[in-house]
């Protein structure tokens, strides 16, 4: 067991670093990225959580149209999946407004691959 560390001079790799919220570094692109600014980081995870929940939801109403038209429900499944993701899509509603977000907002925009949403 070594009592101490050897110092190490090692450079510090500025290439890594989080660009300030006082400059931001312009998208070349121009697209919309997510924002790391102090002052709105709750915002923005918001935005991010919401993002992932949307698309879940989204994925799950797909699913749901699938099995009723595959006619694999009955009357009263259909009719409680029907109300959850209405209930869903109006808690969503809710919380995009209590963060001052708008439907486009959340859909992030992944470069290459296009939209999420």
């Amino acid at each position: 067991m070594r009592d101490a560390e050897p110092p190490y001079d090692i450079p510090h790799d500025t290439s890594y670093d989080i660009p300030s919220a006082e400059e931001p570094e312009p998208d070349p692109t121009g697209k919309r990225r997510v924002e790391l600014d102090p002052d709105t980081i709750e915002r923005d995870l918001a935005r991010l959580v919401l993002t992932v929940i949307e698309l879940l939801r989204q994925l799950m109403e797909r699913q749901a149209l699938r099995r009723v038209e595959g006619g694999t429900l009955s009357e009263d499944q259909e009719e409680r999946i029907g109300l959850t993701l209405m209930l869903l899509e109006d808690r969503m509603e809710l919380l995009r407004s209590r963060f001052g977000l708008k439907p486009e907002d959340l859909n992030i925009d992944l470069g290459p691959l296009g939209p999420l949403l």
